[in-house]
């Protein structure tokens, strides 16, 4: 099938070649050995793009070069690094952005290339803490019954080391933020949600403890049916709460520290990028030794270590001291003081409620020495202009404040101040708390302490000290660093990001390890932003199997108002409409806030005959199955759904994007980099994340040699701003057009070639 008719391109260009990523022939025992390996699997096909790959990996392995290799979907990549890393005498850690390709690793690839190469070799699946089952909460549970540990529990904000998005509710975290969801419901510093059903909390938690006897892992992935995150919280702890194997009374028993083992001595060792994050936050303290770090999902890497290095402080962690504390202090001063704690995370909830999404404790005499911007605002230079990117929304954007110490105003200064004061409260507090568990332990009792009470007690204490140095580090004021409130006013959340990761990073990884970095799509300057612009590293482009010019069509709807403004979505929603129509449902529509995601369902469900999903009405890998399983269905989704979303075959036909995926400019951290940044922000800043989500977006519709579609792109500027051809390079080699004449036509064709399809086979 191929409905090749000639179709003009947008405003006349081709297809610009890849920029900035030069070619390097390799060869070697890598390549050699990676044939054998695809001879095993079905088909046996033998990708050019996959070997050159393979030999530039075996290559950086052996010379200890960097290499940062973007290969195009089907190329094989994973393949095409454990090859060589199984072949090279080294330890290596793989490190994934997603569970799933974490998954495919362990279960898929590596076991085929164990069977395939005369070369014996182990491996080993390493996760966060939170992951595996705690021996010693589950013997707590099981001693003092559920009761006192429904209440224990409900006010913990247990961290993971792992990614926000490996959880399994219904909603993920917004983009480039680990903690509240878009929805608000999710979040560190959320109040714990009522339970529905407290007997069926208590029959899954009964569940658990018996699976605990019988499981060899403790891994929840492990298990035969997924548990409500209430119950499995009340049998795992994250890694602020645990106090280490040693001062455990489980600890020669620990799940963990069994994983932590097998993986000290596996020769491949795979992890998710957040867990490498928090290894090197922790100096090193994670993971067992190792000479070389692959970064599969290598777009993410930046987002992922700016969430790693920097620190969160959520209300909810001075809820869940307290309440740890009370069984362990007896003492009427020491309930006041609790008491106090509790007040505390209560004034602090207040605090950041009405500063989500601002920048606070500024400094202006830091922003004085450190200014690049000239006095100017965030935003503005030649940041995209007019229209609603340069627009300050919501209740509290008065409280943004750029580089410019002039823009600092008073009352923003004296809500800094009072924050200032709050923190400095809240660490006295802690401290006396922290005092209180310790004295307490070290006081001879008329009963000797059972291992419950001391291994709550060693837990308390580390959440305590964990949580004592988070706040002292807002105390430092770095001018490398911003301070800002994130999540919702519901689970509100004070972080510190690193503005830039690239120098904390040539500190604590490029000078220590060989690095791969690899994806579908490497983000511009991604080598400067990480701190490898000094170092020694290769960049290669290796290209993608498919056939892009056949297969798909990108339309650029250039009769569309302009999509910043609000009157535009009548007219997008009516655009969209049609376009579904003519694909036979099998959309995937992309939006770029929640609100328009939800808008565009409510308007147009009475208007299809095809099932409608919408992000948010079941968790998100029950929405992927039945978007897959039900072919004409459409699916309206969010940013969580730009990336990581794989559905090869006849489900998907069309991906919709609804505007170009610009960062608001009232977004703090972005704004902190773009104050860095001075007059040159929307090229360096701007426009390379938005040309990165594109690409990942326009991803999402060819997932296979025989996958057909068309990419549309409702964002007239895609097809008249100046900066369209940075944007289109980044794209795959996908013919062009504005005609929706003739993108109806090429899915018309798709369609009837498919209904011939199924009738010749039947």
């Amino acid at each position: 099938m191929s409905p090749g008719h000639h179709l003009d391109d947008v405003a006349a260009e081709q297809n610009p070649p890849a920029t900035g990523i030069s070619g390097r022939g390799a060869a070697g025992r890598a390549t050699a050995a990676l044939e054998s390996v695809t001879a095993n699997l079905p088909g046996g096909e033998v990708r050019s793009q996959q070997l050159e790959m393979c030999g530039a990996v075996e290559v950086a392995m052996a010379s200890g070069r960097h290499l940062v290799v973007q290969a195009g979907t089907g190329t094989g990549k994973s393949l095409a690094y454990l090859v060589p890393a199984v072949l090279s005498g080294k330890r290596v850690v793989v490190a994934t952005a997603t569970k799933a390709l974490q998954d495919q690793l362990a279960s898929k690839d590596l076991p085929l290339v164990a069977d395939s190469l005369d070369a014996p070799f182990s491996f080993a699946v390493l996760k966060g803490r939170s992951n595996y089952l705690c021996r010693q909460r589950a013997a707590e549970v099981a001693d003092r019954g559920f009761q006192q540990s429904l209440v224990e529990d409900g006010e913990e904000a247990r961290p993971s080391e792992e990614s926000p998005t490996e959880t399994t509710g219904p909603e993920e975290p917004g983009p480039g933020h680990a903690g509240a969801g878009e929805s608000g419901e999710t979040g560190a510093g959320a109040r714990p949600a009522a339970i529905e059903d407290p007997g069926r909390l208590i029959e899954q938690v009964q569940r658990l403890l018996r699976w605990a006897e019988e499981t060899d892992t403790g891994d929840r992935a492990d298990l035969s049916f997924e548990p409500h995150p209430r119950a499995w919280s009340m049998l795992s702890v994250g890694p602020r709460e645990c106090p280490g194997a040693f001062r455990c009374p489980s600890g020669p028993t620990c799940f963990t520290e069994a994983a932590r083992a097998a993986a000290a001595s596996a020769d491949v060792v795979v992890v998710n990028t957040h867990l490498y994050g928090a290894h090197l936050a922790s100096g090193g303290a994670v993971l067992p030794p190792h000479e070389v770090v692959v970064f599969d999902e290598a777009h993410e890497l930046e987002e992922v270590m700016t969430a790693s290095l920097g620190v969160e402080v959520a209300p909810g962690r001075f809820r869940a001291l307290a309440t740890m504390s009370r069984p362990l202090l007896g003492a009427r001063e020491d309930r006041t003081a609790l008491d106090d704690l509790t007040a505390t995370a209560e004034q602090f909830h207040g605090a950041l409620a009405d500063r989500v999404g601002t920048r606070v404790l500024f400094d202006p005499t830091e922003a004085r020495d450190d200014d690049r911007s000239g006095g100017r605002l965030a935003g503005e230079g030649d940041i995209e202009p007019d229209g609603r990117e340069r627009t300050r929304r919501g209740p509290r954007a008065r409280t943004t404040v750029g580089g410019d110490p002039a823009e600092y105003p008073a009352e923003v200064r004296a809500e800094d101040d009072r924050l200032r004061a709050l923190l400095e409260l809240a660490a006295s507090r802690l401290a006396d708390v922290v005092g209180r568990l310790r004295r307490a332990g070290e006081q001879p009792s008329l009963l000797a302490e059972g291992p419950d009470d001391v291994g709550q007690r060693a837990r308390a204490l580390s959440a305590g000290g964990h949580l004592i140095e988070d706040i002292a580090r807002f105390a430092v004021g770095r001018t490398e660093e911003v301070a800002w409130v994130d999540g919702t006013r519901r689970a509100p959340l004070l972080r510190l990001s690193p503005i830039d990761v690239g120098p904390p990073l040539a500190g604590l990884l490029w000078d220590e390890v060989t690095a791969v970095l690899t994806s579908a799509t490497i983000p511009q300057r991604l080598s400067e932003r990480l701190g490898l612009d000094g170092s020694a590293v290769d960049e290669l482009d290796v290209g993608s199997p498919f056939d892009y010019r056949t297969h798909a069509l990108l339309y650029v709807a250039r009769h569309l108002p302009d999509r910043r403004r609000p009157e535009s979505e009548p007219a997008l929603f009516e655009e969209l409409a049609a376009l579904i129509r003519a694909a036979g449902g099998r959309t995937l529509a992309l939006f770029t806030s929640r609100r328009t995601t939800e808008l565009a369902a409510s308007s147009l469900q009475p208007l299809l005959s095809y099932r409608v999903l919408v992000q948010g009405a079941l968790p998100k890998g029950r929405l992927l199955r039945l978007f897959a399983e039900d072919e004409s269905s459409c699916l309206f989704a969010t940013m969580g759904f730009w990336q990581g979303v794989d559905v090869p075959g006849r489900a998907l036909s069309l991906v919709a994007l609804d505007r170009l995926p610009f960062g608001r400019p009232d977004d703090p951290l972005l704004q902190a980099r773009r104050d860095r940044a001075g007059d040159a922000a929307f090229r360096v800043i701007d426009l390379p994340r938005a040309a990165t989500l594109l690409a990942q977006g326009a991803g999402r519709l060819i997932r296979s040699a025989d996958d057909y579609g068309v990419v549309a792109v409702l964002d007239p500027r895609l097809a008249t701003a100046g900066y369209r051809r940075v944007l289109l390079a980044g794209l795959p080699p996908m013919r062009r057009t504005t005609d929706r004449r003739q993108v109806e036509d090429f899915l018309g064709r798709i369609l009837t070639d498919e209904r011939e399809g199924s009738r010749g086979a039947q």
